[in-house]
């Protein structure tokens, strides 16, 4: 369970990333073949390993655009720990991002003989950005059961605004971004933890950096763009 709280957590942060495309979409990937490399710094900006996604699938119907993403994780020493697929629709101007898609496959795997309940509310991101212009909650609720035993785990992403705008330097060249701030609250059985987060996002590229703080607001861990194609 702990393991399935972690990979949660990770899939939090992962799920924002975005790219800018179509007119459908400024921030979430709708390009076909596009790849992203992100490396993972722990608290001390030691790399920690690396994400790299892909966009596989891009189809319209109606006024709605819908991407799948395939996501690959890998540990420092290049070991891969999970594979999954993310759906985003995008309709007018919004991208809603199915809460059901932070559940990494490889866990429903894991979890497969128990009995698993998942609700929540979709994550979303305007085109239209601006600073101080607050962001909808999001969240997703899990329910195991197993032999009349139940493990419940909830994490919710709250007062989500946008802060600021700021440049950002990584390898992947320089980039003007929107900075999203998020307060995130994780409850279950055996951890409960609430943290900030924000997230760097820039038209045209998408999501450049994030970095993730303890209460006491400092830096955990953090990810930056380091490659990518489109």
């Amino acid at each position: 369970m702990k393991r399935l709280i972690t990979v949660m957590l990770l899939s939090v942060f992962f799920i924002q990333l975005s790219v800018s495309q179509n007119n459908c979409s400024k921030y979430y990937p709708m390009i076909e073949g596009a790849t992203f490399e992100y490396t993972n710094y722990d608290k001390k900006g030691k790399s920690d390993g690396t994400a790299s996604y892909k966009v596989t699938n891009v189809s319209t119907s109606g006024e709605n655009t819908f991407a799948t993403m395939a996501m690959e994780l890998n540990d420092k020493k290049g070991k891969e720990i999970y594979k999954t697929d993310y759906k985003f629709t995008c309709t007018g101007n919004m991208v809603n991002v199915d809460y059901k898609s932070l559940i990494p496959a490889s866990m429903l795997e894991q979890y497969k003989d128990m009995e698993m309940d998942i609700s929540g509310t979709d994550l979303e991101l305007p085109n239209n950005l601006s600073i101080g212009q607050q962001l909808a909650d999001a969240n997703i609720s899990v329910k195991l059961s197993m032999s009349g035993i139940n493990m419940n785990t909830t994490i919710d992403l709250v007062n989500r605004k946008v802060e600021k705008k700021e440049s950002v330097t990584t390898a992947a060249g320089t980039f003007d971004c929107y900075v999203i701030y998020t307060n995130n609250n994780i409850k279950s059985m055996m951890v409960k933890q609430a943290f900030l987060s924000r997230v760097w996002f820039a038209e045209g590229v998408g999501m450049i950096k994030q970095e993730s703080y303890n209460k006491n607001g400092k830096l955990m861990v953090s990810t930056v763009l380091t490659a990518y194609s489109k």
